[in-house]
């Protein structure tokens, strides 16, 4: 058995973070009332990882890079009838990665159309002023309704597939999220995660706040 760098430090905190900050969304979405200043700023959190995300996907560790994402209907149709491949057992197994592909991009899309919505009550998102009312509208019905229940299910899907996988007896998926570290049956390339890529995520996440910042910026008057 070997021991291999799989997740990379800012992978791992990069998936914590938007996991608490889904699970505060959810929360301040309900509550309603002041706790929406809250929901605002979840949201734009969420933005600025989606968009470091991104840029990470080029250049971040080896199992964290979109390159890495296993999407092909063969591998899907080869992981389904139990057929091994090693790299399935170090980064995303085609399952996974497709989960993770539509995971982000119903995040993107439930945190852009928040910043078009208007509950014509107390709150209405910083970019409501660049749009039509019917888009404002939209954006709306999508962002309190289908968005927020996809997501929803999108979420309870991922720890239920946890737990399946955890029944079949396959080796656990969270502790490596938290310390980085699989035990394969067979040697594969390690992530980098050296003190400089670290900082280089670190200015990467500071590029993507940043662009955000700017985006949202157009709203104002």
């Amino acid at each position: 058995m070997h021991k291999v760098r799989i997740w990379d430090l800012p992978t791992r905190l990069f998936h914590w973070a938007l996991a608490l900050c889904v699970l505060a969304l959810v929360v301040t979405g309900q509550i309603g009332g002041q706790a929406m200043v809250w929901h605002f700023r979840f949201g734009q959190a969420v933005l600025s990882l989606l968009v470091f995300r991104l840029l990470w996907g080029l250049v971040g560790g080896r199992w964290s890079r979109w390159t890495r994402l296993t999407l092909g209907p063969r591998a899907v149709g080869a992981y389904l009838r139990q057929s091994y491949d090693p790299r399935w057992h170090a980064g995303h197994n085609p399952l996974g990665s497709w989960a993770v592909v539509v995971m982000l991009l119903c995040l993107l899309v439930q945190a852009t159309t928040g910043l078009f919505s208007d509950d014509e009550i107390a709150f209405a998102g910083p970019l409501v002023s660049l749009v039509s009312g019917a888009a404002v509208s939209a954006a709306t019905a999508w962002h309190k309704g289908w968005g927020k229940i996809l997501l929803i299910v999108l979420v309870l899907s991922h720890l239920l597939a946890l737990l399946v996988h955890r029944w079949r007896r396959h080796p656990p998926l969270v502790p490596a999220m938290v310390h980085g570290d699989k035990v394969l049956p067979e040697t594969v390339p390690a992530s980098d995660d050296r003190l400089q890529d670290r900082l280089l995520a670190l200015g990467l996440l500071m590029v993507s706040a940043g662009t955000v910042q700017w985006a949202l910026a157009w709203g104002k008057p």
